[in-house]
């Protein structure tokens, strides 16, 4: 695959000139190392993984550290994260200069730990995700975003397979103990069925014959490594009795596919599953615009109990919101936009008045494709990567 500009590396460049060091964090493979070595390409590499090179680093910090040369990239730093006290007594007993530490991890836990305990005011934390369709047209809902399984589609079921075997050896035993490798493989499983559903717990639980604590647990460990999107409920005084528990989603449209067995576009064309995965990949993309940008990830859903839902809301600039109905759909009508009015008259009666509620309609483009087709007044109908471009 040609080079791919990543949108993060704006922000990059910022951090690096405003703070001595800079930790980059994400999922394993979204291509951390190739970005920092790619916009640094003098910066010297030392990969945190070499066996070899943990044992100098831990048998003697100080002196390892000694012949570094900065600006320097320390890939995977979640494997010595107690070299961040040396790095930060390194920037504190010298002139302060800005971008000579770049660091990388894919463990958000123990790594963000190290960072706040040692860095904190010293080091810029950015996340990159997987390659998102502003970055790329080759992103799609069946393989996602991660450049491996982009760059070979053909490949991809291979790649998945490998990638969930390696997660599950490495990452997640790096930060927890999970004793039951088989047990932990079938949750994957079992929550990809769940995917774009509200949060339950006790019905994950309950299939696999483990605690409520347990799911609790393992849920984090996927969140704290960026491999689910755990979106909360939006909470207004609306006069409504709102739904509380927050929905999930695997953060990757392909790897959600995989876990389905989703092998082709065909299968996605008759899956049960095809309007959930198609909503978790516009969550997706729009958590990715947000982090890209240097922004906070912002995103909730709406759901009541009298029925009402929307399946996303974005907080914007001052009190304005967007309102987002996904439709894995070729065609769009007046009644799917129905909810988007509903809810948006409620939000402006409890808002200031003149606040900017944007409402859109996204789905899938149709064979002749348009930019856009009339729905419903104030309500845009956009096709997906149109509406991505936008955000």
């Amino acid at each position: 695959m040609r080079y791919v500009k990543r949108e993060l590396e704006l922000q990059i460049r910022k951090a690096v000139r405003g703070f001595p060091a800079v930790v980059l964090t994400g999922p394993r493979r979204a291509g951390k190392t190739w970005l920092l070595r790619r916009l640094f390409p003098k910066a010297s590499y030392f990969l945190l993984e070499d066996p070899d090179l943990v044992a100098r680093l831990r048998a003697d910090p100080q002196g390892f550290l000694d012949v570094v040369k900065t600006p320097a990239i320390l890939d995977e730093m979640q494997h010595v994260p107690e070299v961040f006290a040396y790095v930060r007594t390194r920037i504190d007993r010298g002139p302060r200069r800005a971008g000579q530490w770049l660091l990388t991890g894919s463990q958000e836990a123990p790594l963000m730990g190290g960072v706040s305990e040692s860095m904190a005011g010293r080091a810029a934390v950015l996340q990159l995700y997987p390659l998102s369709a502003r970055e790329t047209p080759k992103v799609t809902l069946l393989r996602g975003g991660y450049p491996e399984a982009v760059a070979r589609p053909a490949g991809a079921r291979l790649w998945f397979a490998s990638y969930v075997q390696t997660y599950l050896e490495r990452d997640v035993r790096a930060v927890t103990a999970v004793k039951d490798l088989a047990t932990f493989r079938r949750f994957l499983a079992l929550l990809a069925t769940r995917h774009g559903q509200v949060l339950n717990k006790t019905d994950l639980a309950a299939p696999l014959g483990v605690s409520v604590p347990t799911i609790t647990q393992w849920l984090g460990v996927l969140e704290t490594t960026a491999q689910i999107l755990i979106v909360p409920p939006f909470y207004e005084n609306l006069g409504k009795r709102l739904i509380k528990s927050p929905k999930v989603y695997l953060a990757d449209s392909g790897l959600a596919c995989h876990l389905l067995g989703i092998d082709s576009a065909a299968e996605l064309a008759k899956s049960p599953f095809a309007g959930a995965l198609f909503e978790g990949l516009i969550a997706s993309e729009i958590v990715k615009a947000q982090v890209n940008a240097g922004g906070r990830r912002e995103l909730y859903f709406f759901r009541d109990e009298q029925g009402l839902e929307v399946d996303f809301v974005i907080p914007g600039r001052g009190s304005s919101l967007a309102l987002v109905e996904c439709k894995a759909t070729r065609t769009v009508t007046p009644a799917m936009a129905a909810p988007l009015h509903r809810l948006g008259e409620a939000v402006k009666r409890t808002r200031p008045k003149g606040t900017a509620v944007d409402m859109f309609l996204v789905h899938e483009p149709p064979k002749v494709e348009s930019r856009t087709q009339a729905v419903a007044p104030g309500v845009r109908a956009l096709t997906w990567r149109c509406f991505i471009e936008e955000l």
